[in-house]
């Protein structure tokens, strides 16, 4: 089950507390205060694990908590450490407080870590504060709470291409036929219901990923449709692939079905407007050199394609190859994602 969002609480462990003790031998004078500090807590780790790709697990257990520090005792003796709590996470996750919206952590690389509840600190045994003033103190210190957040994660799924468009444009399609990806694919919109992710080869020695995300309509920056859940991975890629079907089919406007997809993701993130962008008209096995003339004198440069025949693919994958080469890849090791992605769609197979 694919889950990208989810709230949990985590606590850091307490420490322990510092004790009151004196020393107390026969034959041994004057023994004075020994009593031993408290351990501190163990502080809640996220850690990315690149075995992962959902956050199914965290909708099962909702609090994780670190242990806690033991108590100081006798003979000047400091209580054990609490041992800290890692929590695996899948790379791409995104921490925030739940509360304040604040972004705790962003994490992408394998074995990341990030502590997001520390753990308190031991108090004090009676003896740290004998002086010469104060021989025989009685009293000691309690351990520091451990630190209580609660917390919002959010997976952004890691790809190099995105692909977007409107309900059974081809989008399954494409990435099964260049991929080793199998989604659902019918005859009926909302046949993707979960992202799919594919590793695409090009030649002997490029590749790259490529995510499909449940089909947008209109209205889906809204709300609307099941698109809109799915959104923020499209945030992390660095190419838009569009499909629009040119068939007409389903009686459908391609013209119109571009600008309205180009708005939906505007309105979820202006940002997304800035991306670098490949139009790309499907179905052309099924007759519509109307509609891509059309779509051409609006847009300029559109891919024809057909997923069933191959048609125009080859020239689809070199023209994402050249544009990804011209685009930074920013903070991401995009080819360790691409292995991670590779191997685990390869025990799928």
């Amino acid at each position: 089950m694919f889950i990208d969002h989810v709230f949990i609480k985590v606590s850091g462990g307490d420490g322990g507390n510092g004790i009151v003790s004196f020393r107390r031998e026969k034959y041994i004078a004057l023994g004075g205060p020994d009593g031993g500090d408290g351990g501190n807590g163990g502080s809640v780790i996220f850690e990315v694990d690149e075995g992962l790709n959902t956050l199914l697990d965290f909708r099962y257990n909702k609090h994780y908590k670190a242990q806690k520090g033991a108590n100081g005792s006798g003979a000047n003796q400091v209580g054990k450490d609490g041992e800290d709590l890692i929590v695996r996470v899948p790379p791409g996750t995104i921490v925030k407080d739940r509360n304040t919206g604040e972004l705790i952590g962003d994490l992408v690389e394998h074995k990341e870590r990030l502590v997001v509840a520390k753990g308190g600190r031991g108090g004090r045994g009676n003896a740290r504060f004998a002086n010469p003033q104060r021989k025989a103190p009685r009293f000691s210190e309690a351990g520091e709470k451990g630190e209580i957040r609660e917390l919002e994660l959010e997976l952004k799924l890691l790809a190099d291409v995105g692909l977007v468009g409107f309900p059974n444009v081809g989008k399954s399609t494409l990435i099964a036929s260049v991929s080793k990806a199998r989604p659902k694919i019918a005859n009926y919109p909302f046949t993707t219901l979960v992202p799919n992710l594919g590793v695409v080869k090009v030649g002997n020695y490029q590749s790259f990923v490529m995510a499909d995300i449940p089909g947008l309509i209109e209205g889906a920056s809204e709300g609307v449709g099941l698109g809109h859940n799915f959104l923020r991975h499209i945030e992390r890629t660095r190419l838009i692939v569009h499909l629009v079907d040119a068939s007409g089919i389903d009686q459908r406007d391609p013209v119109s079905d571009v600008q309205i997809i180009r708005e939906e993701l505007k309105k979820f993130n202006p940002e997304l407007a800035e991306k670098p962008e490949i139009l790309v008209a499907t179905k052309i096995d099924l007759g519509c050199e109307e509609n891509l003339a059309r779509l051409q004198e609006a847009y300029g440069e559109v891919i024809p394609i057909s997923s069933v025949t191959k048609s125009g693919l080859d020239e689809l994958l070199n023209l994402i190859i050249q544009k990804l080469a011209e685009i930074p890849k920013e903070h991401l090791d995009v080819q360790r994602v691409k292995k991670f992605l590779y191997n685990q769609i390869q025990k799928l197979i």
